[in-house]
């Protein structure tokens, strides 16, 4: 999947959306808020089937210019006994950038408010899952081609089969989308489309759904809708929604903050006397993503991380944060020639390759190296963080301080989020972890120039932050030294130097805390064992980890989509070092 996407363009013709890409319109003439009602709304009994329900999920195959969205939305608002929860995801190849969105939508008036809540949540346009939540309506959207249909994780109630027409995007249509749109559905689950074609019939009846024709909306005679035939297992949490979270940092919080929105009960252990004692509590850290030429896995989660962190934290109170930009710069020519071919395509507003110069004026200091901006990175107070999740929590959150954890908490789900220490309570088969102790320095922010944006090449510097300039961090494997020391403190400031040549710099004080980290450098997240779960080895990117991990964990719990496709919640997953294992014969 490349990172970058090719956003969709329209035009008018006799006053309907047209795309001259695919040569089609996007909805019908006589009128687009009214064919969502009689083709997707009614063809799946909507608003009947979702009356008084805890959550309902609709799943759409081209969300175009989010029209049966917006409709929907609206239906969902306008019903007394509509569901607690409403789940909608869309698939988007080619997403409409914001300013063609809102001048598309100014021909909606009846969905204006929905509209502008909308357009001020859009996602920047790269590729993969972006989850935006509005008060019960979470919408969940994938720019990404049809194909990734198969890798989604969720069980859907309702199908809105929508696009163009089979003979303009005859992808969109095939056998294979259709036995894909049944892996994802519930059983007894509807689906309904404005298209009859008997190719897309067959498909359908021969993928698990009795279809039949009803009558159709404006210009055609006919429309279809269908439901699924098979019967599918119960998903969603069946016990007392009541959980133990151990450990009380980045990844303890945003756990408890998921679980406790979703209504659960959730008793919090720390072994501290305060919550974000350890590496959660550094003065101030960066978040950025991490761009590659090949759009690694890696890359794909950071991505999906920062970007959901992003949004999660603009929801809450009391975070401390600037979106004063990252720089990465380049450390030599090959990097230099990396970062060219990373960044090739993608939108300036999340990253943009700039030269020595151009990085000089985002940092305001004399930089000499290119490198690549992350206009919508900066720093963050990681323990603001913390105490935000916890305050949200309200009295759903009973929180034990001074609470060491010997041996796994009685509750009927436990979340082990103590780093390094979590193996010991649930072992995870095959995991190979390894501590790594990181040493920061501080120094005084008007003892030297200090950037206006954080710089990165083999180091960090903050900009000041409070008065001081975070700069780091040491990498020592293995070595359980908790307290300062010179030589971490030396080698902090000849990266420094290397970053933004200052050589005379004096340490006004430091911080030592204590990271996990799996080979593969990506968390543990998700079920170890029946009733716990994992959400630890976040290494030093625990501020983009945390608040994706969590939603995750609270998303498998209850059986809702995920925020993400399945190969990137696998990449994750504890049982990935198993079945590496069993590839390649190793025994425990």
């Amino acid at each position: 999947m490349a990172a970058a996407v090719q956003p969709a363009r329209f035009e008018l013709r006799d006053a309907t959306p047209y795309s001259p890409e695919f040569g089609d319109v996007y909805h019908s003439a006589a009128g687009a808020l009214s064919q969502a009602q009689h083709v997707f709304l009614a063809g799946n009994e909507l608003p009947q089937r979702w009356a008084r329900l805890e959550r309902f999920v609709i799943l759409e195959t081209g969300f175009g210019l989010g029209l049966n969205f917006l409709a929907t939305w609206r239906a969902w608002k306008d019903d007394p006994a509509r569901p607690r929860r409403l789940h909608y995801v869309a698939i988007e190849k080619h997403p409409f950038k914001l300013a063609d969105l809102r001048a598309a939508h100014e021909a909606y008036p009846e969905v204006r408010e929905e509209a502008a809540a909308l357009h001020c949540a859009w996602p920047v346009l790269v590729s993969g899952g972006h989850r935006l939540e509005f008060d019960g309506v979470v919408l969940t959207l994938f720019f990404a081609d049809i194909a990734i249909l198969r890798d989604l994780r969720l069980a859907a109630d309702a199908v809105y089969l929508d696009g163009f027409a089979p003979a303009k995007n005859p992808e969109m249509w095939t056998h294979q989308v259709m036995r894909s749109l049944s892996r994802a559905t519930a059983g007894g689950a509807t689906i309904a489309t404005w298209s009859v074609a008997g190719s897309v019939r067959e498909a359908l009846h021969a993928t698990g759904f009795e279809v039949e024709k009803r009558a159709g909306f404006g210009g055609k005679r006919e429309m279809l809708t269908g439901r699924r035939q098979r019967k599918g297992d119960s998903l969603g949490f069946s016990g007392e929604r009541k959980a133990a979270v151990v450990g009380a940092g980045l990844a303890g919080a945003a756990v408890c903050e998921r679980l406790c929105a979703r209504g659960w009960e959730v008793e919090l252990h720390e072994r501290n006397d305060a919550p974000a004692q350890e590496a959660s509590g550094n003065h101030a850290g960066t978040f950025h993503p991490i761009v590659t030429p090949d759009d690694s896995i890696f890359a794909r989660l950071t991505r999906a991380g920062f970007l959901h962190s992003l949004r999660r934290w603009g929801a809450m109170t009391g975070v401390r944060h600037d979106r004063c930009g990252v720089l990465q710069l380049a450390r030599n020519d090959k990097e230099a020639g990396s970062q060219r071919d990373a960044t090739a395509g993608l939108p300036a507003e999340y990253a943009q390759l700039v030269n020595a110069d151009e990085a000089s004026a985002h940092a305001g200091v004399a930089l000499g190296a290119s490198g690549v901006w992350f206009a919508q990175g900066g720093w963050i107070q990681p323990a603001s963080l913390v105490h935000a999740q916890l305050d949200a929590c309200g009295e759903r959150l009973r929180r034990r301080f001074s609470s060491a954890v010997n041996v796994l908490p009685q509750a009927p789900v436990v979340v082990l989020a103590n780093s390094a220490d979590a193996p010991r309570l649930c072992p995870v088969p095959h995991l190979r972890m390894r501590s790594v102790r990181g040493q920061l320095t501080y120094l005084a922010g008007d003892a030297i120039e200090a950037p206006h944006s954080v710089v990165l090449r083999g180091g960090m510097i903050l900009p000041p932050v409070d008065g001081i300039c975070v700069v780091g961090a040491s990498y020592d494997l293995e070595d359980p030294d908790a307290a300062l020391r010179e030589d971490s403190h030396e080698g902090n400031l000849a990266r420094l130097a290397s970053i933004v040549g200052v050589s005379d710099a004096r340490p006004i004080g430091g911080r030592v805390a204590f990271r996990a980290v799996t080979p593969d450098r990506l968390p543990v997240v998700g079920k170890i064992a029946d009733g716990v779960y994992g959400a630890f080895a976040y290494g030093s990117r625990g501020l983009i980890w945390a608040a994706l991990a969590a939603e995750i964990i609270a998303c498998e719990l209850e059986g809702e989509p995920l925020p993400v496709e399945g190969k990137l919640a696998d990449a994750l997953a504890p049982g990935r070092f198993r079945r590496r294992a069993e590839s390649t014969g190793l025994r425990p």
